[in-house]
């Protein structure tokens, strides 16, 4: 049982929540997930863990990216999480992680929507370890409001921390700087100069079908596209 310490606005549907592990100790990997549902529930919901364990060891706290509907209700029915709120969590699980000691040092990570989550959790972990190697991040999303984390990211973007493209599906504003439309063969093309790259997928089902097939016709080989299964 893990108290809210903190609610945040991520895209219209979504929110970052923060809890506190207050002397409990969660051990993961990036990537994993944990199931979270109120106390006094006995329905839990598996949502990936979006923090880096390095980030957990350093502030002992672990953060999810949690969809909510207009009323603020999230996973089908339950009421609105507000700071404070007690959740049962359970895990962590899932075999969709980022490897302790890769042999490639070209890392793509592609997303849509809150696929964002776990891969937020690699990516800040490659970084944080000071992994050698170079990280790029592919992010689509319906509209320009629907990126989670985008500002950080693109404040990595600017350290030089990691590659960044994004493409909006729907509406899109007159000033928007970003691609237009789904990820498409050119897109994964400029950011795929190398065969062993280690490729991570996660987003809706119809783009997790596409991408790899896009990805094996650029030359990498099927090992090392990952894909979310938990």
């Amino acid at each position: 049982m893990l108290r809210v310490s903190s609610v945040r606005k991520a895209t219209p549907s979504s929110r970052i929540v923060r809890l506190d592990l207050d002397g409990a100790s969660l051990l993961y990997q990036a990537g994993q997930v944990a199931s979270l549902g109120p106390v006094d529930s006995s329905t839990q919901i598996p949502y990936s863990i979006a923090s880096a364990p390095e980030e957990t060891a350093t502030d002992a706290s672990i953060q999810f990216l949690i969809k909510s509907d207009s009323a603020g209700r999230w996973g089908g029915h339950f009421d609105p999480l507000r700071r404070g709120s007690l959740l049962a969590v359970h895990g962590p699980a899932g075999s969709f992680v980022f490897p302790e000691a890769p042999r490639e040092r070209r890392f793509l990570f592609i997303a849509g929507g809150t696929g964002i989550a776990p891969l937020r959790s690699m990516i800040r972990h490659a970084v944080l370890a000071g992994l050698p190697g170079h990280v790029s991040l592919l992010y689509s999303a319906r509209t320009p409001t629907d990126f989670a984390y985008l500002p950080e990211l693109r404040g990595m973007a600017r350290r030089g921390e990691i590659s960044l493209a994004v493409t909006a599906t729907r509406e899109m504003p007159p000033r928007w700087r970003g691609a237009r439309g789904r990820i498409v063969a050119p897109q994964l093309s400029a950011l795929v100069d190398d065969p062993e790259t280690l490729c991570f997928v996660c987003g809706p089902a119809s783009m997790v079908a596409d991408v790899p097939l896009m990805l094996r016709e650029l030359g990498i080989d099927r090992t090392r596209i990952r894909l979310e299964d938990w």
